[in-house]
């Protein structure tokens, strides 16, 4: 799945000459820039009463960014989401963990 969106963005951005753009810095820049915009959505207000079509669109934008950065270092994003899921299992072993939001080196 992720192969055939981070296609999609590579062809649309290579169709505008945008690739000379995405270097690693400005993306990870990018991807910074869209997260604060997301969180800005739920700025002043309860979460319940954020805009969803807006929080979508800020979303995406996250996603696109953090794809296109994992492209330019060929990481294959299922693999490492499923390494970190593998390591915060072991910093974070359910008997420990569970039902409390400390950190690791607290609980």
């Amino acid at each position: 799945m992720t192969e055939e969106i981070t296609a999609a963005l590579i062809k649309f951005r290579d169709e505008r000459d945008w690739a000379q753009f995405h270097n690693p810095k400005d993306l990870a820049l990018a991807l910074n820039i869209e997260a604060a915009e997301l969180l800005e959505l739920f700025l002043w207000k309860n979460a319940e009463d954020a805009n969803v079509d807006k929080i979508k669109e800020e979303l995406a934008d996250v996603f696109s960014y953090a794809l296109l950065l994992a492209e330019k270092y060929n990481l294959d994003v299922k693999q490492i989401i499923l390494d970190k899921i593998k390591l915060n299992d072991a910093k974070y072993p359910v008997d420990k963990a569970k039902g409390t939001a400390k950190k690791y080196n607290e609980l």
